[in-house]
């Protein structure tokens, strides 16, 4: 889910590639999205959006990009998270199933992250109060009136990526021929989800520090208590207690990781990442969807946790999806387990095989 969690706690954690060899240097560049118009009413005379991508467009006869895939991130994260070597190494390099040389692949920042117009670029609590369906309609604009794709080959994505899948192929149908959304469940977020999540967000506005917003220092105690609740957010229970298996080394590692963490956060934009999945419920619209959807969620994901049954539920409301559950393991990360793409690639590979066009 967050990008922090990538690549502090897994590559703290020891973990290893699976590719031989590394996967290309994705291309940035930028796109400005004039007045555009957010779901509360609220205007932004320019939104900048960055994005990446890797390999080439391809097209039919009639002209239409037939290989785009767009890979969507996480809280926090970006559209480079995706160059951590256990995603990058596994999936772009030669011969991964997403190879740059067959895929021409799409990684955007998302509004209100990375490089994409946010509230610390200077609009403080004045930017506008984005939630999910801004942030898919500026990634749809991106995608088709931009790079001038009108059905992508594959949408995926981690975590909030993952709910952006659901709203895509939900309210788009057609816009996707197969979908892989990666560690999420595509009904409203409440229970403990929500509460995690709300609890940082007070903790933050709660530090006098934070002054409405108007701060001139980051409110480090709020700051601290949102970046503890993420660590355990995204905890990895087993190999957590294999790695740090004395209080000694727990201590140590939390004494490096917490300040990291703080130190890259900005409060303003923590809390409107953390509040934009407000709105998300597309529950009800599942049954619209006509994408092929591999949907794979982990046994170790406090996030996501299995327990509650929804996504066996919700997956029979869709006509072409496999829901998939991996075991909780020493292999697993928690919720991170998204990104552990040598855990899933085989998955990936049959979607995409399962998804091929007719008579091809």
């Amino acid at each position: 889910m967050f990008r922090t969690l990538i690549t502090g706690l897994a590559l703290a954690l020891g973990l290893g590639t699976a590719a031989a060899a590394a996967a290309p240097t994705p291309t940035t560049a930028d796109w400005t999205l004039r007045d555009f118009a957010f779901r509360s009413g609220e205007r932004l005379p320019a939104l900048k959006l960055r994005y990446h991508t890797l390999g080439t467009p391809r097209r039919d006869a009639a002209g239409n990009i037939t290989n785009a895939v767009l890979v969507l991130h996480g809280t926090g994260g970006s559209g480079r998270s995706f160059a951590n070597p256990i995603f990058a190494d596994v999936l772009f390099a030669p011969g991964g199933a997403l190879d740059p040389a067959t895929y021409f692949i799409i990684m955007p920042d998302n509004l209100g992250h990375g490089g994409s117009s946010k509230p610390s670029d200077g609009l403080r609590t004045k930017f506008p109060k984005y939630d999910y369906g801004d942030m898919v309609e500026a990634q749809r604009r991106l995608v088709q009136e931009h790079l001038g794709v009108k059905r992508l080959r594959l949408i995926m994505g981690t975590s909030m990526g993952c709910m952006h899948s659901f709203m895509w192929i939900t309210q788009w149908p057609e816009s996707a021929q197969a979908a892989m959304p990666l560690a999420c469940q595509p009904v409203e977020i409440a229970g403990r989800n929500r509460m995690w999540r709300k609890m940082a967000i007070d903790a933050i506005e709660a530090d006098p520090a934070w002054n409405g917003g108007n701060y001139t220092a980051q409110p480090q105690q709020g700051l601290r208590t949102a970046q503890d609740l993420l660590i355990l957010a995204g905890s990895a229970p087993i190999q957590m207690q294999a790695a740090m298996p004395t209080r000694a080394a727990v201590e140590a590692w939390l004494a490096r990781e917490l300040p990291a963490r703080m130190a890259a956060a900005d409060a303003n934009d923590l809390i409107y990442q953390l509040d934009s999945s407000r709105t998300y419920d597309p529950s009800k619209d599942l049954g619209k969807v006509t994408a092929t959807v591999t949907w794979i969620n982990s046994a170790d994901d406090f996030i996501n946790p299995p327990e509650l049954g929804i996504a066996e539920r919700e997956e029979k409301k869709m006509r072409r999806a496999r829901f998939v559950l991996i075991p909780a393991s020493e292999k697993t990360r928690g919720h991170g387990t998204h990104t552990q793409a040598a855990l899933w690639q085989d998955e990936l590979r049959a979607l995409l095989k399962r998804s091929e066009p007719t008579g091809r």
